[in-house]
């Protein structure tokens, strides 16, 4: 997409009406969310593959501090 393209797009979402601005920023949230949860298994799911557990990560985190 170019950058025109997406110049447009946001000029268009800035002349919405108020309440449709607010609905299009609650689905793009929606959506977002949704994106992170799918990751965040997704990463879960490779740390149990490889063995790393809650307390790992914690221990990590300390050694760095």
């Amino acid at each position: 997409m170019s950058e025109a393209a997406v110049q447009e797009i946001l000029e268009r979402i800035d002349s919405l009406p108020e309440a449709d601005r607010l609905l299009l920023e609650q689905r793009l949230a929606e959506r977002g969310e949704a994106e992170w949860q799918r990751e965040a298994e997704a990463a879960r799911a490779e740390a149990a593959r490889r063995g790393i557990d809650q307390s790992a990560i914690d221990r990590a985190v300390e050694e760095v501090r």
